[in-house]
């Protein structure tokens, strides 16, 4: 019998690596931003009914595991046999190709050819895996929060000192944190842009962190240290470890957060009614209001010893059917052409969901074009890793501004030199 097996975070690193496949097994590894992961055991056990020979296992991780375990997992030749990862570009080495595996390979280069060579080396034509959704980075706020403060909500070209301003008279008056941003360097990506920044050179390798760049950063950094924003989401963690910012949001202590769509789904489950909150795209710079499109990705892993059934499971997670189900419920932008362009049936009576997926959709058409070109960067994660290394030790007191900045380049050019 088909078995689905859920293991917790704290022990997840060692047994994934420590268990062999076997014939006849795919263990996928699978981290949730919010209510997904039942949903994909659902679907998973319709499949096992109906492939007994195949047999699924979930194992279920933190983000941590996935963003620091699993490279290290890759570089031994070693890994589940599915990841869903976020970054897909740099490992795309570790990527099987699926494309001679595949029922109809034209089908998947119809429904996922835009975003195929965000997860495959450059130059391929490889079929490695799908985008479990499509996502965009954007800010929450407290709607409730700031008209119990008699505080109106900044409008659609409001500036990031408009944001910042406004959220702080809200947490004067209610006694919260004003602004907070998850600790990511993808996270403030989208802001560097809006003020100018350019990440890639025009050899396509990484440029030197730029004036615009600065420009925001040198802000968040203040807002950190007057306490407009919360800076214990930067200051409680080292070096790359991602952490969210969404709890206090959750817990109706945060004024305004900036994090992304992936958050609609828990916030639906976690705030219920308990206060009004809207999406309110992304804050503006001196040069644009853009925010991060990517996603997460489902990616089948070369190592595994099991590839045709990979091949099996993988089809069937990216047949329309399944890819409008699970995008219906666990309430994601669905990365599926075919999809996309139908009629979306999601799965809430939650205004406050219905109307952020609508702004979210709405706000993607406003992404800067150095942002769209990031996610197929073989060195944006190299970017990403320097700037929330380095920024966070500036907020942490451990560092100057400006000896940050020279780092994060020096950080890079040890990345792409070992590469």
């Amino acid at each position: 019998m088909t078995r689905m097996k859920s293991i917790g975070a704290a022990f997840a690193a060692v047994l994934l690596s420590s268990v062999a496949a076997h014939a006849g097994d795919v263990r996928i590894m699978w981290y949730s931003d919010g209510g997904e992961g039942e949903v994909i055991k659902d679907l998973l056990s319709r499949f096992s009914k109906a492939n007994p020979d195949v047999n699924v296992i979930l194992d279920e991780v933190s983000y941590d595991v996935v963003k620091e375990q699993l490279p290290v997992q890759l570089e031994a030749g070693q890994g589940p046999d599915i990841a869903r990862v976020t970054n897909l570009k740099a490992p795309a080495q570790h990527w099987l190709d699926l494309r001679p595996l595949l029922a109809d390979a034209k089908y998947w280069d119809d429904n996922f050819g835009a975003q195929a060579d965000w997860m495959r080396p450059d130059g391929s034509n490889a079929i490695t895996g799908f985008m479990t959704q499509l996502t965009l980075t954007g800010g929450f706020v407290n709607k409730t929060l700031f008209e119990q403060a008699g505080v109106e909500i900044p409008g659609p070209k409001a500036t990031w000192d408009d944001w910042a301003a406004a959220a702080k008279k809200v947490a004067d008056s209610q006694k919260v944190f004003a602004m907070a941003i998850d600790r990511s360097g993808h996270r403030v990506s989208g802001p560097n842009i809006s003020y100018g920044a350019n990440y890639i050179a025009a050899d396509g390798k990484p440029a030197p962190i730029d004036q615009g760049a600065k420009d925001f950063l040198s802000r968040f950094v203040k807002w950190n240290e007057d306490g407009t924003i919360n800076k214990d989401v930067w200051v409680s963690a080292a070096g790359t470890t991602y952490r969210s910012a969404a709890e206090d949001f959750i817990n109706g202590g945060l004024a305004y957060l900036y994090s992304g769509s992936w958050q609609v789904s828990g916030f639906a489950q976690k705030i219920g009614d308990n206060f009004d909150w809207v999406m309110a795209g992304s804050p503006c710079g001196s040069v644009a209001c853009s925010g991060m499109q990517g996603g997460a990705g489902l990616v089948a892993v070369k190592y595994t010893k099991n590839p045709k059934d990979v091949a099996k499971v993988m089809d069937y997670l990216a047949g329309a059917d399944v890819q409008k189900e699970f995008a219906e419920r666990s309430l994601f932008i669905p990365a599926h052409k075919g999809v996309a362009a139908g009629q979306m049936d999601f799965k809430t009576d939650n205004p406050h969901v219905q109307a952020a997926l609508k702004a979210f959709v709405e706000a993607a058409g406003q992404t800067a074009a150095p942002a769209m070109k990031l996610p197929g960067w073989k060195w944006s994660d190299a970017y990403y890793s320097a700037i929330v290394a380095r920024i966070s030790q500036v907020i942490a007191g451990e560092m100057k501004l400006d000896d940050a900045y020279a780092r994060i380049d020096e950080d890079i050019k040890a990345k792409v030199a070992g590469n």
